[in-house]
């Protein structure tokens, strides 16, 4: 297992995380998978096994219950990992039961670190912005988490760039932690982290944790242009995240033969591409049993040639926008023209 740092912590995390969204099951979430807790508790040791020392949830995950879940997995192997949770989502029927007030963050901390059977949390990211909380109540909420010892770094998730900039600003304005990574989507097949988020995250030093590398299950090999899954995959009952399916194919297609070369699955393959680039810190992976939690561990090394990937490059590239097709590049050669 490689380990990389976590922007500019000085901590390392594995490059590939388990997720723990497959734990728990109910209503709501049980599109994603219903581990209890002796499945659970045996790809949690598998993980820690293969090196994993990185493992993610959140409070909203099953209603809480993810959280209970996994704590009890990793029992005494708490603290030889690193455990990142997240607030915001709803979490009741009231209406502050929700968002990134103060009032919600101090409350949603203490049942968190109840519900993971710990005194502390390692990485406390928020879920998604909350547009009705002022940045710097959210910022200071979160400020006093570190300080306490509640919480050891904080990150963000699902933030545009320009977001990220901002709060790191006004961090750096009022003295207070700021955000040391984001977790965001990106796969072959969402690839729109490229434009500004993945820049941003470059020029501040901040680690970039990757939600659904597989897009869903779209890019495990379940599926091809003559292959549709089961009736009872999860993407048949929830296609998220959304794909264009016509430029999917065509990654699938890419992906399938360079999986044939090697001997290897496209699954895998699809994981060294994102594992790859070089601002991925790690990629967070859920499985609901053990064998496609290895197969995804196996990920982990693979180098892909520059043939490989110009291969993969050319089928999931971005199409050409405002400003990337713009003449800002010849600037210089249109200034000394005219020197």
């Amino acid at each position: 297992m490689k380990y990389n740092l976590l922007g500019n912590t000085g901590v390392l995390v594995s490059e590939i995380g388990l997720g723990a969204m497959t734990f728990g099951g109910g209503e709501q979430w049980g599109v994603f998978g219903t581990l209890g807790e002796k499945e659970a508790e045996e790809l949690v040791g598998q993980a820690i096994e293969a090196g994993v020392n990185f493992f993610d949830t959140s409070n909203i995950y099953a209603g809480g219950r993810s959280e209970e879940i996994l704590g009890k997995a990793l029992g005494a192997k708490r603290r030889d990992v690193l455990v990142a949770t997240k607030v915001r989502g709803r979490t009741g029927g009231g209406p502050n039961d929700i968002g990134l007030s103060r009032l919600h963050i101090i409350r949603e901390v203490e049942a968190s670190l109840k519900r993971l059977g710990t005194d502390y949390i390692d990485l406390y990211q928020i879920h998604n912005p909350d547009r009705l909380t002022d940045w710097e109540d959210t910022l200071r909420a979160l400020d006093d988490l570190v300080r306490s010892g509640k919480v050891r770094y904080i990150g963000a998730s699902n933030m545009s760039g320009w977001s990220l900039m901002k709060t790191r600003a006004l961090s750096k304005e009022l003295g207070l932690h700021s955000f040391k990574s984001s977790q965001s989507y990106y796969s072959l097949a969402g690839r729109e982290l490229e434009r500004e988020i993945i820049p941003a995250l470059r020029d501040q030093n901040m680690g970039l944790l990757v939600w659904s590398p597989l897009a869903g299950g779209f890019l495990s090999g379940k599926y091809s242009r003559t292959r549709m899954g089961e009736a009872d995959d999860r993407r048949a009952k929830l296609a998220f995240p959304p794909v264009d399916l016509d430029r999917g194919y065509s990654i699938l297609d890419a992906l399938e033969e360079i999986a044939g070369e090697r001997e290897s699955t496209i699954a895998r393959i699809a994981l060294a591409w994102v594992l790859n680039q070089p601002a991925v810190t790690s990629v967070i992976v859920g499985a609901k049993r053990p064998d496609q939690l290895q197969d995804n561990l196996q990920a982990s090394g693979i180098v892909l040639t520059a043939e490989e990937l110009a291969r993969l490059d050319q089928a999931s590239k971005l199409p050409e926008e405002y400003l990337t097709w713009s003449f800002l590049e010849g600037d210089e050669s249109i200034v000394r023209k005219h020197d």
